[in-house]
């Protein structure tokens, strides 16, 4: 499933337009992103948590030549499935 889909099958579910179903989808998207920005977690009970987490700076190699260069701190973003979507598609 990629965004349209999911507009689509909002719109379907909801009987509002495409449109408005779109706006919607990208109201969810900015508000779990605005919220993962200011490092905070975007709980959703039943369904699963987004969070933000530290990568530590590390050493990496090059696949070509071999030599060693050196990969910066970041953050990344990670789900954790809930309960009931673990028992949903299991």
């Amino acid at each position: 499933m990629n965004k349209s889909d999911l507009i689509e099958f909002v719109a379907k579910a909801t009987h509002l337009t495409k449109s408005d179903s779109e706006k919607a989808v990208n109201a969810v998207f900015k508000g779990i992103t605005t919220s993962l920005s200011k490092g905070d977690e975007a709980r959703f009970v039943g369904f699963g948590t987004f969070s933000v987490s530290k990568r530590k700076a590390r050493t990496g190699r090059n696949p070509r030549t071999g030599d060693a260069l050196k990969i910066a701190a970041s953050s990344v973003a990670r789900f954790r499935a809930g309960k009931e979507l673990k028992d949903k598609i299991n």
